[in-house]
């Protein structure tokens, strides 16, 4: 039976992909290396220092170890300066409407720092469990990060549903034997086939939410 709901955070809850690719894309610039929205958003999800391995791996660069923090702090200050990030519409009163009746849980590759910072301005109180991307040696395409939300929630994996926006996500979701829905934010919505289904749309994702989760019976 149907206990709990895990959300991907960035391109599902908050409309932030934007800025975090423009972030990116600054921080790159200043290195040298060229990179594009399309590259940031085939990456999302993973945490920050895997995401950027991968970045400059595609870019024909490799990044010192010494530079790592350097270079996400900065990342990080860009997408601070820049972002005007809002929570999709609807999705914090479908969000309270779940919350009477399962557990909510938040997997996200974003630093901690960011992420309670968007829980307390956007969901406070509504959910239980956080995984960042500083919670994991390993984050999104492997299945730690929601392995351990599921070991957080001390629930079996057929008990929860994963919400998801991006191919990385989706494949560490399957990786975790879990339940995953895809909802294309930034990316066609062929990218996210892994999934168990592919919704249109934040509208689809609402009716879906809504129709299958909080009022089944309807």
């Amino acid at each position: 039976m149907l206990s709990s709901l895990i959300f991907d955070m960035d391109g599902v809850l908050v409309d932030s992909m934007p800025y975090h690719a423009e972030a990116w894309i600054q921080v790159s610039r200043e290195m040298g290396v060229n990179v594009t929205s399309e590259d940031i958003y085939e990456v999302e999800g993973a945490n920050h220092r895997l995401g950027l391995q991968w970045l400059f791996q595609k870019a024909g660069r490799d990044v010192d170890s010494d530079q790592y923090e350097l270079v996400l702090q900065k990342k990080v200050e860009i997408f601070t300066s820049i972002a005007d990030v809002k929570p999709f519409d609807g999705i914090v009163d479908c969000l309270k409407a779940m919350k009477k009746n399962y557990r909510l849980a938040v997997v996200t590759g974003s630093e901690r720092i960011t992420v309670e910072s968007f829980m307390d301005q956007f969901f406070p109180g509504i959910f239980e469990v956080i995984v960042s991307g500083e919670d994991v040696h390993y984050g999104k395409p492997y299945p730690e990060p929601y392995l351990k939300a599921v070991e957080m929630l001390a629930i079996e994996k057929e008990e929860c549903l994963v919400v998801e926006n991006a191919p990385l996500g989706v494949e560490s979701a399957k990786k975790a034997g879990l339940y995953c829905v895809g909802v294309p934010t930034h990316v066609s919505p062929d990218r996210l086939s892994g999934a168990d289904i592919v919704l249109k749309d934040h509208a689809s994702l609402m009716d879906y939410l809504y129709g299958h989760i909080i009022n089944p019976s309807q």
